[in-house]
Order: structure tokens, then sequence, then C-alpha cells
């Protein structure tokens, strides 16, 4: 195989795709799945001049995680406020919360993700997919067949701290595991905590991604600092075992792009982690720093954050909102917003456009639900 050529500075466009193919359901009286984003809107997507789509949450997830969205109060409140006519239906559960890394049968499998992807390469658009290297749902199969994989926790802990471990019945015995977290804040409960200090979780994860690799041309790795070794022992200490000499990242980028030259890694990072990462073979980084500067800080900051070295910041992603963050049109005045999308769409770098973005949707729709409102 030979290299793919890319552009400089690409620009992607992310779509939520449970909360799309719930509107082609309704539209056609029937449940919809990939092979029904219609042809229109991939040509759409082309002569905006995007080079990629993100569809976030293809993989399949399980009633585990559907479970734990649908019994947080805290959450339910959320849910009822954004969707006065709520029904439990409506929730889905995380697409961060990944029992398999297949396509789901709800969105038509393999084959339709193929085609789209046929779709768009014939519109010269690539496809991006996601990888939650982090953690995995509770009801994932390691969770029961290889509880090895993850970082355990003790009876003490969990009645110590039972926002952060569960038990789980494994094919042994009953274990408790960690649920998956940062350093800053609890865990989240519909999660379990990989142990990237463990040599067979290490090799397991390399093959689910260079599965995931033939199916798509990129991922957007989630929360990717987290596998840091110095990250990882912030939020874990010595209780996973011995740290490995080498980096996660570095090893399984190599291999990966070794097999799929031209493949696109993207990395989720905060705490200005963005050059160490950049350092470890990353193509892009999210640039948060800049969208705090944006929404946060005056013209000054922003300028000096976009002087840094263009090498550097040729491997960032722009942005003004994604699904983690609010509305551009309900963080900014009009005003505002027209400066910051134009801060964020004209610079080195890759620039990122969150689905209803152009449209100026106000409403941040939980990744929990399926269902958004008018």
């Amino acid at each position: 195989m030979t290299a793919v050529a890319r552009p400089r500075h690409p620009s992607l466009y992310q779509l939520n795709t449970r909360a799309r193919l719930h509107e082609l359901s309704v539209e056609l009286g029937r449940p919809a799945t990939l092979d029904d984003l219609p042809d229109a809107s991939l040509d759409r997507f082309a002569a905006d001049g995007f080079d990629w789509v993100w569809l976030l949450g293809v993989w399949q997830t399980g009633e585990a995680g559907r479970q734990v969205s649908l019994g947080q109060p805290e959450w339910q409140h959320e849910y009822r406020e954004l969707l006065p006519d709520f029904t439990p239906a409506d929730v889905c559960g995380s697409p961060f919360a990944i029992r398999e890394y297949v396509v789901s049968q709800d969105f038509g499998g393999a084959p339709a993700l193929a085609s789209l992807r046929a779709r768009l390469a014939q519109r010269g658009v690539k496809l991006m997919l996601d990888l939650v290297g982090n953690h995995t749902a509770l009801d994932h199969p390691w969770a029961r067949e290889h509880p090895e994989f993850y970082v355990h926790g003790s009876e003490d802990d969990l009645a110590r701290e039972p926002q952060n471990y569960r038990r789980i019945d494994t094919l042994r015995d009953p274990r408790v595991l960690a649920h998956g977290r940062d350093p800053y804040f609890p865990g989240w409960p519909d999660t379990l905590q990989l142990n990237y200090r463990h040599q067979g979780l290490r090799e397991a994860m390399l093959k689910e991604l260079e599965a995931i690799a033939d199916q798509c041309d990129g991922v957007r790795c989630d929360m990717a600092m987290l596998m840091m070794n110095d990250i990882f022992d912030r939020t874990w200490g010595d209780r996973a075992g011995p740290r490995p000499d080498e980096d996660y990242w570095p090893t399984v980028i190599a291999a990966v792009k070794a097999a799929h030259p031209g493949f696109v890694f993207l990395a989720e990072a905060y705490w200005d982690l963005e050059w160490a990462l950049q350092q470890q073979g990353f193509d892009h980084c999210y640039d948060k720093r800049l969208y705090d500067r944006l929404v946060h800080d005056g013209a000054e900051q922003v300028h000096g954050h976009l002087t840094a070295e263009t090498a550097y910041q040729d491997r960032l992603v722009r942005f003004i909102e994604n699904h983690d963050e609010p509305r551009a049109a309900a963080t900014f005045p009009p005003e505002k917003a027209r400066a910051a999308a134009v801060t964020t769409l004209t610079q080195t770098g890759a620039r990122l456009v969150h689905e209803g973005q152009l449209e100026g949707r106000k409403v941040q729709l939980p990744v929990f639900l399926s269902r958004r409102p008018d």
C-alpha cells in the first residue's frame, strides 16, 4: 500500500449517528440504518469543503450502560428539561461505554458502514470513527473472561468509594473492578477501567485497533492522555502493577500505520498535553486551550496563543463546539461568535465543525439520548 495524500489543514464534520438516524427513522416511518443517510447529505459534506466525517457512536453498546444512563436521578432531571415529552425509550446509553467494537446492528452492521465509507470516498471524503481506549462498558466480554485486563480494587475500596468501584461477576469469581476515570473526577459509572500496565491488555487493544483500522480512515481517541504512563500513574498510583518502560501510544500508532499507511490518529487532549501526544505519534490533538481563551479571555491572549511554533499548530484541532462543549450559538454573543468561527476555521491545523453548528443550534444534546429537541 502507498501513503494516501492528505490536505495539510483538513476540515472535519462531527455527526451524531444515533440522533441523525433517529430523525431519519421518523421521516421514513421505519428504523433507519447508515444505508439511509441520503446521498444529498454526503454531497453537501463534500461541497462544504469537509475532508472528513466523524461518525460519533457507531460501535455496539449494551443494556448495562443504558440502565446506568436511565437510572441516574441528576441525568433524568436533565433529560426532562431538554425533552418535555421524555420517555425511557429516548435513552440509548453513552457511546463511550462500548461493549464491542462491531458496528451496531441497529445501524445496519459492518456492511452498512462499508457502503457508507465507499460512498464518502467517491466524494473525496474520509471516514473517522471512535476509539475509547481508557475503559469499556460494564458488560464488555473482557470483564467476565479477562478481568486481569482491568484495574482491581478491594472490598474496602468499594465500601469507601462506591462511586469509583463495582463488583463484577467473572467466569471465576466476583471481583471488585474500578470504574473508568481521570485523576480529577469520580469514575464514570457505566464503565470499567482498563489496565495499561498489563501487557496482555496492550496486545488485545492493538488487535482491536487493527480491526477498526480495516473499517475507516482514522480514529478520534477519547481522552487519549489517560493512557500515557505519567497520567496513568497520577490516576492509579501503584495499584495497577509495575510501570511499563514504554508508553502505549508510540508502539500502537507505529504498528497500525505500518499496516495502514495514511491512517490518522486524532487525540482528545487536555491539561496542555498536546505537544507530548504529538511526540507520541498523534497526527492531530484538540486545541482546548484556544477554545478556553476564546470563551474566557481577550484578543491579546488569543493572539499570543496563535503565535506558537507552526509545526506545533499544524497538528492541532481548532473548534468552538463539539459534543462535550456548550453550543457556540448559546455561548458567544453574535458578533463574538462570528469572530470565533473565523479564528478557528482559518488557522493552521485541522478544523472541527459539530453537527448543527452551521445552523446555529443552541441546545447541547447529552450523549445518553438518541433524540434531540426540534
